[in-house]
C-alpha cells in the first residue's frame, strides 16, 4: 500500500531544467567557472554530477569537483590509494550555457507547437536535448 507522500510524489513529479549532456558551468563552490557537461542528475536529491571533456583521452572525461577518497589495503601485497571521485554538485550551483553565446544563462520554458521545449532566456535559442546513450 503506498503512503501519502508516496502518492503526493507520483501525482506532482519534480521537473529539473537541467538534464543529462547538458553543457553547464559551474557557478559556487571550489571548481566555480569551469565548464563541462552534466553526466547524471538526482532528481530527488536535485543534485547533478559533472564532467568536462579530457583532450588526451575522449573515452575518459575528466570530473569536476572531485573529493579524495582513501582506500586502504585489504591484503598484504596491495598498496593503500588516494582516489579522487566526481562528488554532486547542488543543481542551484551551475547554470546551462547558451547556445548562442557560450555564457551562462537562466532556462525557460515555452510551447513550440505541442511541445514544451527549453529554451536559454538572453538568447532565446531552444535549447536541444542531449541524445540519449
Amino acid at each position: 500500500m503506498p503512503t501519502k507522500a508516496d502518492l503526493k510524489r507520483l501525482a506532482n513529479p519534480i521537473k529539473l531544467k537541467i538534464r543529462r549532456g547538458d553543457k553547464v558551468m559551474i557557478i559556487a563552490g571550489k571548481d566555480k567557472g569551469q565548464e563541462g557537461f552534466v553526466a547524471a542528475v538526482s532528481a530527488k536529491e536535485g543534485r547533478v554530477i559533472v564532467l568536462k571533456e579530457n583532450p588526451e583521452n575522449a573515452e575518459q572525461p575528466l570530473p569536476l569537483n572531485t573529493v579524495i577518497k582513501h582506500r586502504k589495503a585489504k591484503n598484504q601485497g596491495e598498496k593503500s590509494a588516494r582516489i579522487a571521485i566526481p562528488a554532486p554538485l547542488h543543481i542551484s550551483n551551475v547554470m546551462v550555457l547558451d547556445p548562442k553565446t557560450g555564457k551562462p544563462s537562466r532556462l525557460g520554458r515555452k510551447k513550440e507547437g505541442d511541445k514544451l521545449v527549453r529554451y536559454a532566456k538572453k538568447s532565446g535559442q531552444t535549447i536541444k536535448d542531449a541524445e540519449s546513450k
